[in-house]
């Protein structure tokens, strides 16, 4: 288990460098002049040699990408004599709009898209799962039909009419529940679940419908198994056989899914956080493709590359632990 663990992060770490190459290339040396984006319109030629150097773009692609890493690792100065700037661990950069650290920008908005993320998963999780589930156990009868018409009728309806509706209908018409507004767990726990619901079931609702119909087929698959019948015939509760070895080996590819799904979240959903207003990574990357802000646009993809390495990793070694047959 150790020695595939070790293989496993080293996997990990091969995936990170080759995404900042990927990324570094295409911010960095596709452009025609980065220091041209950096420095605005109406930037003049003294001020654009000054970001040149600042960027350290007269220097070797090489050397720039090597540069580029170590300030990750260790940080890093932008530029040299009176415009040096000391970039502190983890450095990305300098955000364009506002010459604030990146990893400051993204630290500051990443406990609003973590609440949204999690949040939501676990909406999705309770629903798709147990509408899946429900389903497969009363195959073609009238319940599997009509849980799975609903699963294909949220999973059509795109996340931004879900949102408007909710919004609409709940806050406008209604008035149960206020404006979402972000607002720490740590300060208010109440009020940092009432104001993230509606984000939480707009996302959820989505997210959901595919997990119905994904669970409900492997469900299907791991029920008909011989140690299905096995079990049975030696007289286990049902309850049992569903969850302890239907359920279980049916988890397989749910947690696949799960994976991917919630590491892209925790890098920020845009459109869910551009429409509830709530300031989080994903519209912090909304704003800076608006404003062609290079540092802040590479930091996020970083980021979202991180958590989604990351969590596939977890899911890897959560195979072992739900399903048995992985660990032999």
């Amino acid at each position: 288990m150790i020695l595939y663990l070790l293989r496993r992060t080293a996997a990990l770490a091969g995936v990170l460098l080759a995404i900042a190459g990927v990324t570094f290339v295409i911010f960095y040396v596709l452009p025609n002049d980065p220091a041209a984006a950096a420095c605005g319109k109406t930037c003049s030629p003294e001020r654009l040699a000054v970001v040149r150097e600042y960027l350290g773009l007269d220097r070797s692609v090489w050397s720039q990408f090597t540069e580029f890493l170590t300030g990750i690792f260790t940080g890093r100065t932008l530029g040299t004599g009176q415009y040096a700037v000391q970039c502190d661990f983890p450095c990305l950069g300098y955000s364009y709009e506002n010459s604030l650290p990146v990893w400051d920008l993204l630290m500051d908005r990443l406990p609003v898209s973590a609440s949204l993320a999690l949040g939501a998963a676990v909406l999705w999780l309770v629903l798709g799962l147990g509408a899946g589930v429900t389903a497969a156990l009363r195959k073609d009868t009238l319940a599997d039909k009509t849980l799975m018409v609903g699963a294909v009728a949220a999973a059509s309806l795109p996340v931004y009419f879900t949102s408007v509706m909710l919004i609409y209908g709940v806050i406008r018409i209604a008035g149960l529940l206020p404006y979402p507004s972000y607002r720490p767990f740590t300060e208010d726990p109440v009020g940092w679940a009432s104001n993230l619901l509606l984000p939480w079931i707009a996302l959820a609702l989505l997210y959901a419908a595919i997990y119905a119909r994904q669970s409900r087929g492997s469900m299907i698959e791991s029920m008909a198994e011989p140690y299905i019948r096995t079990a049975r015939a030696k007289g286990m509760p049902e309850r049992t056989v569903v969850v302890k070895h239907g359920l279980r080996s049916g988890m397989t590819p749910i947690l696949t899914i799960f994976g991917m799904d919630l590491g892209g979240l925790l890098a920020g959903a845009v459109i869910t956080e551009s429409i509830f207003g709530l300031p989080g990574i994903g519209r912090l990357f909304y704003g800076a493709l608006v404003n062609s802000d290079q540092p802040v646009v590479l930091g996020v993809t970083l980021l979202a590359a991180f958590f989604i390495v990351v969590a596939n990793l977890v899911v890897d070694l959560l195979y072992a632990v739900v399903d048995p047959r992985v660990r032999y």
